[in-house]
């Protein structure tokens, strides 16, 4: 809860447990990851559990609980039911009439506590426990996941008929102090703050709220791939889409233009960012939120998956005074992790990093960044002219559309400054191409481009549920591989588990192709040259395709030959 932590490692700081360097390490970290600063500071080993715990309940004015050695009444379990449990990471220990005791391992924030007073409608006091026993607790008394998903469902249902009239009434009305107060009834809250913590537990990267005639959908994108969720009464739409846009901060009586806001909330004990983004449609507002969890995303260029020759090529790229250097790929591909990436590596004091960005992703300590808002003429090419102004060493281009836009890039490339920047093309060689089309001058991007990476994200295969098979030949030939070439090694597939909710994925990795803007490189372009012949004389000067590195993967166990053949 980062508004709060300062006041936890202000307390450590007086108390002498830490200095004042390691608490700007803890921060850096803190910001880096969204984790709570006692987690951050017990794992540097600054601090133990045990003074952590101590300290939090000192700041709380509360007592310590032993969860392992308790046993808590059903009566006090029915105060919270298991979905508020897990959202806020919090277990009841003891409940009196209309006020119940919640165990809590860090800071509670006002505004969290004055929600879960709301949703609970009840008083709440504080009691101290750790993060690891408040889990175990919670599962021992409120099962599985999947077991409170449907009884938060079941009940859900009985609440939401219990506020039927006001549903109703908020879904049909026009008037604005209805929605309201259907946005804001504790059933809704309730059901929001359920799909958000869902959607964080499976690693979604976006959840869809889409409604239609007859039935309100909401979907999660998890690797790549969307999965619906059981869907609600069809006249929660309004309600829901209303709330979302409350706590967004947009403006709920406009339903008829679409509306960009920001989501920050604390799930399941860490603080997760959500980009909200409404479109009106013909039967209501469809929202979409993509989930921004900086636990789950990796800022760190060693961890992002690349091989090590493109990382080695890369690092020296990056490293270079002036020159472009251009990641592209479709959306989706993770063009802007890998910037970001870069970004934090080259995010020294000695360097000024400026960005313009549609919209800023992650917000990063040290790095200026500037949201574009094409609406009130805020564009890229704009920006980039007053970042010349500002002295920067380093920029970062959300995105090359137009002519205007690369040829400031270009030329603040030939004035001194390293530029970073994206495209969206199907592979390396393409970025060139795109440029030329656009109307930039050949000799100016053979003398200013370095490099261009191109990428795709595939799923990786669940560990859990991995199985081996001999690849028949038909496969090999669509890989354009033979037999010599796989030398007898296994090929794998994910069988599906309830681990991987029987996909047969976890997770993602890139595939990468770098293009390194060499001599005879530089020639072709001057020549004008086809797509084709550069990219032939990148891979004679050592290039691998997304295809060979897609099928390094398939051999290495990391991704299935269907991934593979899909994105390259």
């Amino acid at each position: 809860m980062a508004k709060y932590s300062d006041v936890f490692l202000e307390e450590l700081v007086r108390a002498g447990l830490v200095d004042e360097a390691q608490a700007a390490e803890v921060v850096d970290e803190h910001e880096r990851t969204g984790k709570p600063t006692r987690e951050i500071a017990k794992e540097m080993g600054l601090i133990t559990e045990d003074q952590g715990l101590e300290l939090v309940a000192q700041l709380l004015g509360a007592e310590r609980v032993d969860l392992e050695h308790m046993s808590i009444p059903a009566t006090t379990l029915q105060a919270v039911p298991g979905s508020v449990a897990r959202m806020y990471s919090i277990m009841p220990v003891a409940a009196d009439g209309n006020a119940v005791t919640l165990a809590v391992a860090d800071l509670v924030g006002p505004e969290t506590s004055d929600e879960i007073r709301f949703v609970l409608s009840k008083d709440i006091q504080f009691a101290v426990a750790s993060s690891e026993a408040i889990a175990t607790a919670i599962t021992r008394y409120y099962g599985t996941e999947d077991e409170s998903m449907k009884d938060m469902l079941s009940s859900l249902e009985s609440e939401l008929e219990g506020a039927g009239d006001l549903l109703e009434s908020g879904a049909r009305s026009e008037d604005l102090a209805s929605v309201e107060a259907a946005a804001n009834s504790r059933p809704v809250v309730r059901f929001v703050n359920l799909v958000l913590y869902q959607a964080v537990q499976d690693r979604a990267s976006d959840i869809h709220f889409e409604p239609f005639e007859n039935e309100f959908k909401i979907r999660y994108r998890v690797d790549g791939a969307l999965y619906e969720m059981a869907p609600p009464p069809r006249h929660l739409a309004l309600p829901v889409t209303s709330r979302l846009k409350v706590i967004s901060g947009l403006n709920i009586a406009e339903r008829r233009v679409p509306q960009d806001g920001r989501i920050q909330l604390p799930v399941a004990g860490r603080m997760i960012d959500f980009r909200v983004s409404t479109l009106p449609t013909q039967f209501g507002e469809s929202v979409v939120l993509r989930v921004l969890d900086r636990s789950v995303v990796s800022l760190d260029l060693e961890n992002i998956g690349m091989p090590d020759d493109v990382y080695q090529y890369f690092g020296e790229d990056i490293d270079k005074p002036n020159g472009i250097v251009v990641v592209t790929g479709p959306t989706g591909s993770g063009k802007t992790t890998t910037l970001y990436s870069a970004l934090r590596r080259l995010n020294t004091v000695e360097n000024k990093l400026l960005t313009a960005e549609e919209p800023v992703e992650y917000e990063i300590d040290g790095i200026v960044q500037v949201p574009i808002h094409e609406a009130i003429g805020v564009t890229f090419a704009r920006v980039l002219r007053a970042f010349l102004r500002q002295d920067p060493d380093i920029i970062m281009v959300g995105e090359i559309r137009d002519i205007e836009t690369s040829e400031i890039a270009i030329q603040a490339s030939l004035t001194g400054h390293l530029v970073f920047s994206t495209l969206h093309t199907n592979d390396a060689a393409g970025a060139i191409t795109r440029l030329i089309d656009m109307g930039v001058e050949p000799f100016l991007i053979a003398s200013t481009l370095e490099a261009v990476l191109g990428q795709r994200l595939v799923r990786t295969i669940c560990n859990n549920c991995k199985t081996q098979y001999t690849p028949p030949p038909e496969l090999l030939q669509q890989l354009g591989m033979t037999e010599k070439q796989v030398g007898g090694r296994p090929f794998y597939y994910g069988a599906g588990c309830s681990y991987c909710n029987q996909t047969g994925y976890k997770g993602r990795r890139g595939i990468y192709e770098y293009l390194r803007v060499k001599d005879p490189i530089r020639d072709l372009i001057n020549r004008q040259k086809p797509t084709l012949v550069i990219r032939d004389k990148a891979v004679e000067l050592g290039m691998r395709t997304l295809r060979e590195d897609g099928i390094r993967c398939i051999l290495d166990g990391y991704t299935t030959v269907e991934e593979i053949l899909k994105y390259t």
